[in-house]
């Protein structure tokens, strides 16, 4: 058993690993601004981490043996965190995210064409850390999602005196109504419905994980001792063309295509740059992965039942 401290946890793959923790017997801390209680048994501290003040009176005298951040998204945040639980924990969790690959966010080494990206091609040891850019702003932070994740990441590897990795998440899909972004809802709807599916001609491949699997890993690199980012994805590739034969098989319909011009927006997962991930060192270090296309047909049936019913 061990104490583990979630920040976050109150929806989708976090609020599972909630679960999963407590069901295999840790004692476990939920740090969240009160929008969402912790199941029965989990002890809960109401603190915006954005606080750092708020945050360190809440977390009081408690220490733990990880922490897991569901929810830090900018080096700010990432700075307070770690002030904030400097001597309070042995381990750090950080869930990141796929995006720091995305070539059109950043200037990232060369990978050949087609070769899912290895954890190295962003080391966070040595990316620059900018705490004066308005991280505070919504608008600025969701525009500059994948440069807060990078140097986030980049904060936490240079804190020192905790051992920390980041787990680059691949697209969650799964959970049916749980799945609040609506991407796969994006492919469902528009194909029973008929609407047309915007793609990118030649649509270039990347990787997924379905929501239940994210919060196993999590839960595996909670009590780990390992350090340094790890990527987390299913097996296989997958472009937009075979996620919308999945959704179409489900549905029981014929996909409308529309080819985008260049520049012109596509629906979520088409891609015209490749940053598909590899997962072979999660794999050396003792986890086993899933087969997107053995969980895929299941996610689609969720995201079908959870749509709303049709206006009559």
């Amino acid at each position: 058993m061990q104490r583990i401290c979630v920040i976050g946890g109150s929806r989708y793959f976090g609020k599972l690993l909630v679960e999963r923790l407590q069901a295999a017997g840790h004692r476990v801390t939920v740090v969240n601004r009160g929008s969402a209680p912790p199941p029965a048994g989990v002890e809960h501290l109401v603190a915006d981490r954005n606080d750092e003040a708020a945050l360190t009176a809440a977390l009081g005298s408690r220490g733990f043996d990880t922490v897991v951040d569901q929810v830090c998204y900018t080096p700010a945040q990432a700075a307070i965190a770690a002030r904030a639980f400097a001597g309070r924990t042995r381990r750090y969790v950080m869930t990141s995210t796929i995006e720091v690959y995305d070539p059109a966010t950043a200037t990232l080494p060369t990978v050949p064409m087609g070769t899912p990206v290895p954890e190295g091609t962003v080391d966070p040891a040595g990316w620059q850390v900018s705490l004066d850019l308005p991280w505070h702003d919504d608008g600025y932070r969701a525009a500059h999602y994948a440069e807060g994740k990078r140097q986030a990441e980049a904060v936490l590897t240079r804190a020192g005196g905790v051992a920390f990795t980041a787990v680059r998440s691949a697209h969650v899909l799964g959970g049916g109504a749980r799945e609040f972004t609506g991407r796969l809802a994006h492919y469902t709807e528009r194909i029973a419905e008929g609407r047309p599916i915007s793609v990118h001609p030649g649509a270039l491949p990347t990787v997924f994980i379905h929501h239940e699997e994210l919060a196993e890993l999590l839960l595996w690199a909670a009590a780990a001792d390992f350090t340094g980012p790890v990527n987390a994805c299913s097996d296989g590739l997958l472009d937009a063309h075979g996620l919308v034969a999945a959704v179409a098989a489900r549905v029981g319909r014929e996909p409308v295509l529309r080819t985008v011009q260049p520049g012109e927006e596509a629906s979520p997962f088409s891609y015209d740059r490749h940053y598909a991930m590899s997962n072979a060192r999660a794999k050396e270090l003792g986890f086993r992965f899933s087969r997107t296309a053995d969980w895929l047909p299941g996610a689609v049936a969720e995201a079908l039942a959870a749509a709303p019913s049709p206006t009559p």
